[in-house]
């Protein structure tokens, strides 16, 4: 099972942008799924695929990511179905600027009135409608709506709400501004350690030995592994649910489970496979070079 997951993370990551155009008809990208609660007050109301986290507090809620097409719609929709008001949104963010993830923002912005907040290094990303993409930026089917971002933060920084603090770790490499976030849960009497990552993998065209446009992109992805190799975490989520494999350990009308996400020995897998990809497409490239 575990080998079966890890070669279809790997081809997930190498393939889901590679031609923007039928990205965005994928079936598992607008694909409905059942919001549900994950652990305390962090609920999956994305699509079956697409990862959108709602965080929800006293003074309002939290929302991580959006998707594709009617995404905003289908967020609202799956919101409600929890029994929560998606027009009590204060912030908006986003692990990174790809349209896959932030196509949603601008339509969600105008539905809630909630500030922006995003990576310092994905103001310009997202205010372009991926026009800046080290990679993507040429390719029409890859942009959105452009939209304003409110706020940023850097590597460290905190996002709080009502008692629930986020902390942002750059994890850079997949775009320059590329975000993952930690924050204590409290379940049934226990602290559990959350994080939703944005893994590391390689979009198809990506010359990691070095871009035009992203000269330092060896060396922040190198980075990357080594932060993440070092992150001591209990609960794993991502941006896509087939990058920490939900659908295997979660099936809709399961019972809560505060544990079902526990798997920080999955997280540490996929991190060194990862690598191992990048370090074989780096070691690859240099060879041409010196040929």
């Amino acid at each position: 099972m575990r080998t079966t997951w890890m070669m279809s993370l790997l081809m997930f990551g190498c393939l889901a942008l590679a031609s923007p155009g039928l990205a965005q008809t994928d079936p598992d990208w607008t694909r409905r799924f059942p919001p549900f609660r994950i652990i305390g007050n962090i609920y999956w109301v994305g699509s079956y695929d697409l990862s959108t986290y709602l965080i929800t507090t006293p003074q309002g809620h939290i929302l991580i990511n959006t998707g594709v097409g009617d995404t905003a719609k289908q967020i609202k929709a799956n919101v409600e179905q929890l029994g929560f008001n998606l027009a009590n949104t204060k912030i908006l963010t986003a692990t990174h600027g790809h349209f896959d993830h932030v196509a949603g923002l601008a339509e969600l912005k105008r539905m809630t009135g909630a500030r922006l907040i995003v990576s310092e290094l994905e103001k310009e990303l997202l205010e372009s409608g991926g026009k800046l993409d080290f990679r993507f930026g040429d390719t029409p089917d890859a942009r959105f709506e452009p939209v304003r971002v409110d706020g940023t933060f850097k590597d460290g920084d905190t996002i709080a709400l009502g008692g629930t603090i986020l902390t942002a770790h750059h994890h850079p490499g997949h775009t320059k501004g590329a975000t993952s976030f930690t924050l204590n849960v409290q379940e049934s009497g226990k602290t559990y350690r959350v994080l939703i990552a944005n893994m590391p993998s390689i979009n198809p065209g990506v010359t990691v030995s070095g871009m035009p446009k992203y000269p330092g992109i060896a060396e922040d992805y190198a980075r990357t592994f080594k932060a993440q190799k070092e992150m001591q975490i209990d609960v794993w989520l991502a941006s896509h649910a087939s990058q920490f494999n939900m659908h295997e350990k979660y099936k809709p009308g399961d019972p809560f489970d505060p544990d079902r996400f526990v798997d920080p020995q999955g997280f540490k897998a996929s991190v060194a496979q990862l690598e191992k990809t990048y370090q074989e497409q780096l070691a690859r490239e240099r060879r041409r070079v010196n040929q």
